[in-house]
């Protein structure tokens, strides 16, 4: 149990050239947040330190070779590699990449190993991390990989969480990759995840539809008819509160989201272009389904504002926060249920 410990939060830096590293040191600079956390960085010395003169931060960090020097109260930085990297702060290139999956794979194994308690991931560039040691369209994909359980991609705000049915595929790909389990394995993930991370008693979802006008009754499509709604009647007959399929741009434009505790989207921008328009710069990836807990901002890399000291921090803070609310919660979930996250046998 977590009660009488401060939580250790897990940052991998996301692309050296981009602004993860620029994100820690300016939220890391007000004292306060240490009440909430310890974090613990996986990077390299030189890399921090070049960021730190760069943007000009003159408060000190702790530099240390594994967890045993963690210390409550500082900025700790695990020493992933020690090799001297060229820096070009907006311009990505193959060893920036190849370093955001050095610390990407430190901090995973760390939240493994129970070293941290919780994984926060800075943003990567889905282009240049490609290598034989990742060769996955993202975050999720990846950490589905080395963690127990089956993922969820939500996206989350104060006022709507958004999940994906798929992830990131061509939308070419989108209705032959959809069908009857695959949906409801994402629908019943949320569900769990609304009672268990959310403290959501009787949680109620929204699924949205997949063709515009969810198929105007088969004249644009028959997936709507024949595969989604027979699946929102099951639930029904189950009595879990799942209502649909909506029409996505209906669905926003009356703000039907308000009434729902989580929304389910079948496929990436149909939830996520709603998503951002209600929640830019204030958003959180968190990846439910997981039996550990993983945030990361909802933004990406930043390329054209990294090295200037221009970027907000608003979204990594907020993933921040969420991350240790969610793994109280799961706690405490766990406790008053003796209930067990399901994972992968």
């Amino acid at each position: 149990m977590i009660e009488n410990r401060i939580i250790r939060v897990g940052i991998s830096v996301g692309d050296l050239n981009g602004v993860g590293i620029e994100l820690i040191l300016k939220t890391f600079e007000d004292k306060r947040i240490y009440e909430l956390c310890t974090p613990v960085v996986y990077a390299s010395e030189k890399v921090m330190s070049f960021y730190k003169k760069q943007l000009k931060f003159n408060y000190p960090l702790n530099f240390i070779s594994d967890a045993k020097g963690i210390e409550r109260g500082k900025l700790n930085v695990v020493k992933v590699w020690d090799d001297v990297v060229d820096l070009n702060p907006g311009t990505p290139t193959q060893v920036s990449g190849q370093k955001a999956f050095e610390s990407l794979s430190a901090a995973t194994d760390a939240l493994n190993n129970a070293d941290v308690d919780v994984l926060l991931t800075c943003p990567i560039s889905k282009e240049n991390i490609q290598s034989d040691t990742f060769s996955f369209p993202g975050h999720t994909e990846y950490l589905e990989s080395k963690i127990q359980g089956e993922s969820l991609m939500i996206l989350m705000s104060h006022s709507i969480k958004m999940g994906l049915v798929t992830g990131h595929i061509p939308v070419a790909q989108v209705s032959g990759a959809l069908n009857k389990d695959l949906i409801c394995k994402k629908i019943d993930i949320m569900y769990e995840s609304l009672l268990q991370d959310f403290g959501v008693t009787k949680p109620r979802i929204a699924v949205l539809g997949l063709n515009p006008h969810c198929g105007d009754h088969g004249v644009i499509g028959k997936e709507d008819d024949e595969l989604i709604r027979p699946i929102v009647a099951e639930y029904q007959e189950k009595g879990q509160i799942v209502y649909g399929p909506y029409a996505a741009d209906g669905f926003f434009g009356n703000q039907s989201y308000l009434k729902f505790d989580a929304v389910i989207s079948m496929f990436h921008d149909q939830g996520l272009v709603g998503f951002k328009a209600v929640s830019f710069g204030e958003g959180v990836n968190f990846t439910a389904g997981l039996s550990k807990v993983r945030v990361s901002p909802d933004h990406g890399t930043a390329f054209d504002l990294a090295g200037e000291g221009k970027s907000s921090v608003s979204s990594f803070k907020e993933a921040l926060y969420q991350g240790v609310a969610i793994l109280k919660k799961r706690e405490e979930y766990k406790k008053l249920s003796g209930n067990k996250l399901k994972t992968k046998k």
